[in-house]
């Protein structure tokens, strides 16, 4: 950070302590703390995971148009080498997700893990396929449904809703509010309804940064996680996310490190969803400050 161009030019400058190269930003909790240590003692059996809107994309108003941060590829193929393994974990399906993080058949990410739909669906850059279950069939009845629903909710205008069953996988349905004139409002107006209308079929609704997710039960980031993590055989976990589905990664987290394992939890920062900073042993600055946070990793672990 420079210092503030109206300062007086004789006044002693007092910018934020610069980090060194390589350097890591510290947890603010003794669990993390540890976490941290054990990553940077033996990455090997190190795993890191990633939420990917908000914390590797910046949310924007059209999530068609989400890409992954200036330079997130490029940390990501310079730390996952140096891991066990890496995952990104997220609520959209594993192609697109593959796609608007330009995550294919990149140098460095041979380990690297997409998983899609909280874990419904998974995509490995060592084959560059994706495994999906058939689509579940309460999804196509919400989308006949939906249009009425959010008709008579009265905020149809300005509410952006992913129905395409090949953009959603046939395995969620997405109502986003950012668009609408009161993101709040419409958000808070259709929680009610769209709760209903996901019961009536035998679906969720997960709740996020202007968005309300209808999805099948019984899958979420933090049961996807945990898996994930067991089988990689893992002793070390880092998890980096900034919404409310985080919380249940966040929650089995803390279950493996009662269990014996280490993990640091990073929390990309924001004004809009508060909950996980109070969780996190570790903020950074949404996803530019994950990315740094990659990138300083990527360098303490090239001159161990």
């Amino acid at each position: 950070m420079g210092s503030s161009p109206n300062a007086a030019p004789h006044s002693e400058p007092s910018p934020e302590p610069e980090r060194a190269p390589g350097s890591v930003p510290a947890p603010h909790t003794p669990a993390g703390r540890d976490g941290l240590a054990a990553l940077l003692a033996h990455p090997e059996r190190a795993v890191v995971a990633l939420d990917f809107d908000g914390t590797l994309a910046d949310i924007v108003p059209d999530p068609e148009k989400a890409r992954a941060h200036d330079g997130a590829v490029a940390a990501l193929g310079r730390l996952v080498p140096r891991l066990r393994a890496a995952a990104v974990i997220t609520g959209r399906p594993a192609a697109l997700a593959v796609r608007l993080g330009g995550f294919d058949s990149v140098p460095g990410l041979d380990h690297l893990t997409v998983l899609g739909h909280y874990g419904v669906e998974r995509w490995e850059a060592a084959t560059g396929t994706v495994h999906a279950p058939a689509p579940h069939p309460g999804v196509a009845a919400i989308q006949a449904e939906l249009p009425g629903v959010l008709d008579a909710s009265g905020v149809w205008h300005g509410t952006w809703v992913e129905t395409a069953i090949e953009r959603k996988g046939g395995q969620a349905i997405a109502v986003h509010t950012r668009r609408a004139d009161d993101p709040q409002g419409a958000f808070d107006r259709l929680r009610a309804p769209l709760a209903a209308l996901a019961e009536r079929h035998g679906l969720i609704v997960e709740p996020g940064r202007y968005v309300l997710e209808l999805r099948p039960p019984g899958m979420d980031k933090g049961v996807a996680l945990a898996e994930w993590v067991r089988e990689t055989g893992a002793s070390t976990v880092l998890y980096a996310g900034d919404d409310l589905g985080d919380l249940a990664a966040f929650a089995a987290v803390d279950k493996l490190r009662s269990d014996g394992l280490a993990g640091v939890l990073v929390c990309s920062g924001s004004a809009e969803v508060t909950e996980l900073a109070d969780r996190a042993d570790l903020v950074v600055d949404g996803p530019a400050g994950v990315v740094e946070l990659l990138g300083a990793l990527a360098d303490h672990l090239a001159v161990r």
